[in-house]
């Protein structure tokens, strides 16, 4: 008496992405990286409308051009936490590690050589109770 259920065809489709988790600061970026040549898209926007700039085009690049690979792969990323800076950060060493799962013998070593692979563990410091409201501002002290 068992019921058959419908599955839907596209949950039975073969994986055709590589997934890599990318952080920094507070920010988290979740990366699909696929075979093509399409336009990277981050929270379903252009990369190049959600990180505007040149500074921020050759940081995001950085993985592809180290690889060798720019044209041959494109990415969906979400990314959310933090501001655009950490967010760029987190979207980088994210592709890194898509990068690196797809291939490790080709592109590992060249990718940590470039430190793309290490985790930026820099965060902001916590604020500590009786200081003047920042981490590490103390009390003026009296002279006498």
């Amino acid at each position: 008496m068992a019921k058959k259920l419908k599955v839907k065809n596209s949950k039975l489709k073969a994986k055709s992405y590589t997934f890599a988790v990318g952080r920094r600061k507070t920010a988290v970026a979740r990366v699909r990286l696929f075979r093509g040549k399409k336009e990277i898209l981050v929270n379903d926007k252009p990369i190049a409308k959600y990180f505007p700039g040149e500074a921020a085009k050759t940081e995001y690049l950085k993985p592809f051009v180290i690889t060798d690979t720019l044209g041959k792969y494109y990415a969906t990323i979400k990314v959310e936490g933090s501001g655009k800076n950490g967010q760029l950060g987190a979207v980088v060493h994210g592709l890194a590690r898509a990068l690196d799962k797809e291939n490790p013998q080709l592109y590992h070593s060249s990718l940590k050589k470039a430190g793309l692979l290490t985790r930026d563990s820099r965060a902001k410091e916590r604020r500590k109770p009786g200081q003047m409201g920042k981490a590490r501002k103390k009390k003026q002290s009296p002279k006498r």
